[in-house]
């Protein structure tokens, strides 16, 4: 730095006491490489420092002293000789912690002076600083280019523990105001805790990690801290909250993205414990992209799974289509951590069902077993969604098919819509990759419309559609015969009487398997249901609008069980060989069987 000299003004010297020959005359005083023209004595007697190094030199004629490492630099140290020569300044929230830490520097002590600049600072501090939050925060926000001497002195604790207490001393004041907010509108709510959110925003990271944590050992609305974690986000994390775009020609993290990196990284570590806190799940989706960009740690990336799994009912589709960061993988999406998240999920579900001790928790609306059937059916989506992909491999997509287990679905016509979708978008598919795919679809779990649209779908194997048939026909049969279900609850049964020789554990493992596949069966039960009395509408109305002795009913029919003519027996090839009086008598037949299962 170019040195320059400063003459400090001396007429209004208030220390015009008896003056030692030693220290007279005028100093050239360097600090920080900028140079001030003094007078000795003034600054001798008010620091101890100054007054040691002029004694060390044990040189009457000394005209110049350097002075390293100030803190605060040369216009701090130009405030406190100001002070030495009585000339009136301002101490503020601005230069208070400068001002205690140069002090500390020059040793200005009471033992040189009463009152002399520590004990200044030390008042304004206490009677100024600390009553108030937003003054604190100031305060504190100063000390980032003091360290380490404003550490030393201590004020980055008192702010911290003036900030704490003044945030509890807030909340009880505004508790019944904080009650409305709790009552009303989130935009309320919103409006009550930005009193102090948006102050800490000026803090760095790990101050503002210090506060955080203070607040949460005083006491401070895990609330109102969640909000400020999101509000601290959103101003220190570029495009939190927003789409994000990975540049795959860096390798490498930025200067930038190295100081989001540490940021994200603290703020994942302050989350309250998410049974205790209701943190938003954009924003845990915000931070896991941001996280997964800025090569976060996996210790960070996996804690904000799992929070985000423990209610992955919750989650919409949008949140986990997570754009891949990866230069040479095989998806435009990072299903990797979408799969993490789903083991996440399955792993607290059996973990909820291993703690209860009772059968109450197994009953069809029981809420483990509801959110299981609500991931189910947002993972379907979410693989329907990216099936289309052309990057995306055979290995990942049936692993992520795969994850969920049988009871997780009531009906397959997600899966078999996903499945549908890659096979169209990948047209090169070979037949075994199709029929791979085509095994984790249950044709006895596909509504009507999905067995219809199955028979006629060419991009499925044969063998996928002959099963399809096969199931359909069956159906009908059971149907018509009021026998839907019965062979199912018969082996059931039959399979419980086997338990007797299974230990208890394994018995109850056993019984709690074959009720959920009782509950999926009641389900699908209720769906059959549903489509035949459709189709029983749809049959009577045509009955209603034409005539002819049942010709209507019978042109119905016969379409219904064309689709499965394959499977017919003799009976049915007589049925079309016969002439229109037989087809008529047959049609009245078919019709009172009809009328007997209403």
């Amino acid at each position: 730095m170019r040195s320059r000299v400063r003459a400090v003004e001396t007429a209004s010297c208030r220390n015009a006491g008896t003056i030692f020959s030693e220290v007279a005359g005028d100093i050239t005083i360097a600090a920080n490489g900028e140079s001030f023209l003094l007078h000795k004595f003034p600054l001798v007697s008010l620091s101890g420092k100054i007054r040691k190094m002029v004694a060390d030199a044990n040189d009457p004629n000394l005209s110049e002293l350097d002075l390293n490492h100030v803190p605060g630099g040369p216009e701090t140290f130009e405030l406190a000789a100001k002070f030495c020569y009585g000339m009136n300044f301002e101490i503020t929230t601005t230069n208070v912690a400068r001002l205690r830490c140069v002090a500390e520097y020059l040793e200005m002590t009471e033992d040189y002076r009463e009152e002399n600049l520590i004990a200044r600072t030390e008042t304004f501090l206490d009677e100024v600083v600390s009553p108030s939050l937003e003054k604190s925060v100031q305060v504190l926000s100063s000390c980032e280019a003091l360290l380490p001497t404003a550490e030393e002195v201590g004020i980055p604790d008192r702010c911290i523990d003036a900030i704490a207490r003044n945030a509890c001393q807030e909340q009880l004041v505004s508790s019944l105001s904080r009650l409305d907010c709790d009552s009303g509108s989130l935009e309320l709510k919103d409006r009550c805790l930005e009193w102090w959110v948006e102050d800490f925003s000026v803090l760095s990271i790990d101050f503002y990690r210090r506060v955080i944590m203070a607040m949460g050992h005083a006491g401070v609305h895990i609330d109102s801290i969640i909000a400020s974690l999101m509000h601290y986000a959103q101003v220190s994390l570029k495009g939190i909250g927003k789409p994000q775009i990975w540049n795959p020609a860096r390798s490498y993290p930025c200067k930038g993205e190295k100081g989001q990196r540490t940021i994200i990284e603290t703020l994942v570590s302050l989350l309250p414990p998410e049974k205790s806190s209701s943190v938003p799940l954009n924003f845990l989706f915000g931070m896991l992209r941001i996280g997964i960009m800025v090569d976060a740690t996996l210790a960070c990336r996996l804690e904000i799974e799992r929070r985000i799994a423990f209610r992955l009912e919750m989650v919409l589709l949008d949140d986990l289509l997570i754009p891949s960061v990866q230069t040479t993988g095989d998806s435009l999406f990072d299903v990797d951590t979408v799969k993490r998240i789903l083991i996440h999920f399955l792993q607290r579900i059996d973990q909820e069902e291993n703690e209860d001790c009772g059968y109450e928790s197994e009953g069809i609306d029981s809420p483990s077993h509801g959110a299981l059937l609500k991931v189910g059916r947002l993972i379907d989506t979410y693989l329907a969604e990216i099936a289309p992909d052309p990057y995306l491999s055979l290995d990942k997509f049936t692993a992520m098919i795969s994850m969920l287990p049988d009871y997780a679905r009531v009906i397959d016509d997600g899966l078999y819509r996903a499945i549908d979708v890659y096979l169209k978008a990948h047209p090169t598919l070979s037949e075994h990759g199709a029929k791979k795919l085509c095994k984790f679809i249950d044709c006895q779990k596909l509504s009507q419309e999905a067995c219809n649209h199955a028979a006629q779908n060419e991009r499925l194997p044969v063998q996928m559609t002959v099963r399809v048939l096969y199931f359909e026909q069956l159906r009908l049969k059971n149907a018509l015969s009021g026998s839907c279900g019965d062979t199912f609850v018969s082996q059931k049964i039959s399979s419980g009487l086997t338990s007797a020789a299974m230990s208890p554990r394994d018995t109850y493992a056993s019984l709690r398997r074959e009720n959920r596949e009782l509950k999926l069966e009641i389900s699908r039960m209720r769906v059959r249901l549903s489509d035949l009395e459709k189709e029983q509408v749809f049959m009577k109305q045509g009955m209603m609008d034409k005539t002819g002795h049942g010709k209507t009913f019978l042109t119905s029919l016969s379409r219904g069980i064309g689709r499965i003519g394959i499977f017919g027996s003799p009976s049915g090839e007589k049925h079309h060989k016969s002439g229109r009086k037989s087809r008529t008598s047959e049609g009245k037949t078919g019709r009172s069987r009809r009328y007997s299962l209403s």
